[in-house]
């Protein structure tokens, strides 16, 4: 949908020619514009909103931290506020996972880890060991750094002579296994491929893998099967190469156990934490190390060669420490585990559309699967951009969903991602899949698959 703009509008939009409705308040699972209408937010943002909007507890944190002091470098002070968050966040985490390092962008916190891969590698002695595996059909943020170790072709060609070349592998994607495998005949493959290519590049030159435990922004909830994790966490261990899970979205209990690792009892060497971590209150990061990171640059060098003007902010440390509190105190990661199970289950009932595909999921964490051909598992057309018009229709309707393509192969293929607050009902989750059925029969209507 568009619309002219009013002159007074100087904002530079991610999507120029788009129309934005302005948001004016938002309560619980609910948006609301200026217009009085009503969205109810299926995707938490971009899996964003864990506890829901104008929670009233936050707002006070907010208050009586700003009344305090509201900001403090980090190379000149450390605050209450941080160390509090520190200690909640390694409380909540796996075994093991000691130190929190503090950033306010997702981007710089996958950026922190690759730099304290290398560091690490550097202060141990092991100068070769610079390079970063990732996957194929991942998303690990926008700079450029991150965009070199993500794997989705539509966000990377654009940028492509800018960024360094990084390895990739297949990824753990059970609907198009790479490998042409069924769970009946999976060996893992998906997983060695790890080992093959740390062989190929070598060993030496291997600092650190990384990975989202569920896939999310890319092909929508892609869940790896039992002994993936384990397997890679075997082969990281093998050949002296650290495993960083990227939680961004995965964390804070959004896949029904507090980081999508806990699902496999697999425990990262590093943890990057994001979104979930503040539920929107607040721009805050965090990357979470074992102590043995820290300790090679502690007894090392004696200082991380890193840091940005908003780490450690006392501000937003205090409002995720708020979010952190009442994540717990409610018990919302159980609470996303059996709304989670609610919502596959509700959601099994559009399979009577012949264009979707796949549904899958963990926990609040759940994604659905577009194609042209069920049986075939042929894609769509993407100059259709089918994604983008689901999306926009269950919008229209009042639903927000967090829609996505090139998934397939990078460039073919489309998706819904659904990730609700952690607070949402079996009666909003009905609603959710409601709009979402009449969304789809319309849009089959016009596509002539009736």
């Amino acid at each position: 949908m568009t619309a002219p703009r009013s002159n007074n509008d100087h904002v530079f939009y991610r999507s120029p020619k788009k129309f934005y409705p302005t948001a004016e308040r938002a309560e619980g699972v609910y948006i609301y514009d200026t217009a009085g209408k009503r969205y109810l937010d299926g995707s938490g943002g971009a899996v964003v909103v864990g506890i829901g909007h104008g929670v009233k507890e936050i707002a006070d944190a907010m208050i009586k931290q700003a009344g305090r002091i509201a900001f403090a470098h980090g190379s000149q002070f450390t605050t209450q506020a941080a160390v509090d968050l520190a200690a909640k966040l390694v409380q909540f985490s796996p075994a093991g996972l000691t130190r929190v390092y503090f950033l306010s962008g997702g981007s710089e916190a996958i950026e922190t880890a690759m730099k304290l891969a290398r560091q690490y590698q550097v202060e141990r002695g092991k100068l070769s060991k610079y390079k970063v595996i990732s996957r194929w059909t991942s998303y690990h943020g926008n700079t450029l750094g991150a965009l070199a170790l993500g794997g989705h072709t539509g966000r990377r060609r654009h940028y492509l002579p800018l960024m360094q070349h990084t390895p990739h592998i297949a990824p753990a994607y059970c609907y198009r296994c790479p490998f042409g495998a069924t769970p009946e005949n999976c060996s893992l493959e998906c997983a060695l491929d790890l080992e093959k290519t740390i062989l190929y590049e070598g060993p030496d030159s291997v600092s650190a893998f990384m990975a989202e435990p569920i896939v999310g922004a890319t092909a929508g909830a892609l869940v790896p099967r039992d002994g993936y994790f384990q397997k890679i966490r075997e082969i990281c261990d093998r050949y002296d190469v650290l495993f960083i899970a990227d939680e961004v979205m995965t964390g804070m209990g959004r896949t029904g156990r507090n980081f999508g690792v806990d699902h496999w009892n697999v425990v990262p060497d590093m943890i990057v934490v994001g979104k979930g971590l503040s539920s929107g209150y607040t721009p805050i990061y965090t990357v979470i190390v074992k102590e043995a990171i820290h300790a090679a640059i502690k007894e090392g060098s004696g200082v991380f060669v890193h840091g940005h003007t908003y780490s450690q902010n006392p501000l937003s440390s205090a409002i995720a420490c708020a979010v952190l509190d009442y994540l717990v105190k409610h018990d919302l990661v159980s609470r996303s585990a059996r709304m989670g199970d609610y919502l596959l289950k509700v959601l099994q009932g559009l399979f009577h559309h012949e264009f979707v595909g796949d549904i899958r999921g963990r926990g609040l964490f759940a994604g659905i699967e577009f194609v042209k051909d069920r049986k075939a598992k042929a894609t769509f057309d993407p100059k259709l951009k089918l994604n983008a018009l689901i999306g926009s229709r269950a919008f229209q309707k009042g639903l927000i969903t967090y829609p996505g393509g090139g998934g397939a192969d990078g460039v073919n293929g489309d998706h819904l991602l659904l990730a609700p607050p952690l607070i949402i009902t079996e009666k909003e989750i009905d609603l959710m899949v409601s709009i979402l059925d009449e969304t789809f029969a319309e849009i089959a209507k016009e596509l002539g698959k009736v």
